[in-house]
């Protein structure tokens, strides 16, 4: 009996030696993760719409919503859409306007204003020309930083079509885990513009 007490005693003593002796650690706290994202398949479609004077392609997995109402109004122009990228938690938002209605310089002032807006966020702020092979020509804004619309542009001839598009997302600004969804969208983006067409 007293032998089973002292091998009990041996094995509680030995244990509790392991498991104070060793190197001092410190703990560290996991990383910070993020949620993951299932990318859709990407393909295109073509968006051509006969009451607008523009075409273009754009994603498949993305939904064309009419832009009904416009600061509790009716839209402006019929031509004006969302494009819908329910997966993925955002939309482009898209107007155009006709140059003669407002003046191409009016436009311009208006885009860069908008483009403004996000100056008190921004880290950063990289202008792109645009020039794809339809002869179509614009400016894209890149914005870094917590900002809620990332990526901007406008495309023009300057004599009768002006269109402008900003991506925003229905979700927390956080540039680093959002960067590889902006990465994935910006893609399709640079696609639409590189197809885009007036009619």
């Amino acid at each position: 009996m007293q032998l089973n007490r002292f091998i009990i005693g041996l094995v509680a003593l030995s244990i509790l030696i392991i498991s104070c002796g060793g190197e001092d650690t410190v703990p560290v706290p996991k990383p910070r993760m993020y949620p993951r994202v299932d990318f859709p398949e990407r393909g295109y479609q073509a968006y051509d719409n006969s009451d607008c004077n523009y075409a273009f392609e754009y994603p498949n997995y993305a939904e064309v919503k009419q832009d009904q109402y416009q600061f509790g109004d009716q839209a402006a122009n019929a031509c004006w859409f969302n494009l819908e990228f329910p997966n993925l938690n955002a939309s482009l938002h898209c107007d155009y306007t006709e140059i003669g209605k407002e003046s191409f310089g009016s436009l311009l002032q208006d885009a860069f204003k908008i483009v403004g807006k996000h100056n008190i966020k921004a880290n950063f702020r990289e202008e792109s020309v645009i020039h794809n092979e339809q002869n179509v020509g614009g400016l894209l804004f890149n914005i870094k930083g917590p900002v809620a619309t990332p990526y901007q542009f406008y495309l023009s001839d300057t004599t009768q079509h002006f269109f402008r598009a900003s991506l925003y997302f229905n979700s927390q600004v956080n540039p680093d885990s959002m960067q590889v969804i902006h990465d994935f969208i910006k893609t399709d983006i640079d696609h639409m513009i590189k197809t885009f067409e007036w009619k």
